[in-house]
């Protein structure tokens, strides 16, 4: 069976710093006066999604789900193996006839 390289999360800690670099330049640039109209619910919507982008990439860091991560890649394999056998004895189905 193949072991599965664990992920690296380097790449996650790169796109989180690029995501607060790219708030924290666009955050004082981002008018909420009134009047401002659709610039303003613009940056307010953009700054929302950066945010949700940061908490994301947070989650996978600290490592939240790791135990629920497990269970799913367990179940994975389980299917694998299933999958396998199953095609493996209709295989042998095909051969024979």
């Amino acid at each position: 069976m193949k072991t599965v390289k664990k992920k690296s999360k380097i790449k996650h800690v790169v796109y989180l710093i690029l995501a607060l670099a790219m708030l924290v330049y666009a955050l004082p640039m981002i008018s909420f006066k009134p009047g401002a109209g659709w610039v303003s619910i613009f940056g307010a919507v953009w700054a929302a999604f950066a945010f949700l982008v940061i908490g994301a990439h947070l989650h996978f860091i600290l490592g939240v789900n790791e135990e629920k991560q497990r269970a799913l890649d367990a179940v994975r394999r389980a299917k694998l193996r299933e999958w396998q056998s199953k095609w493996s004895e209709e295989g042998k189905h095909g051969q024979s006839m």
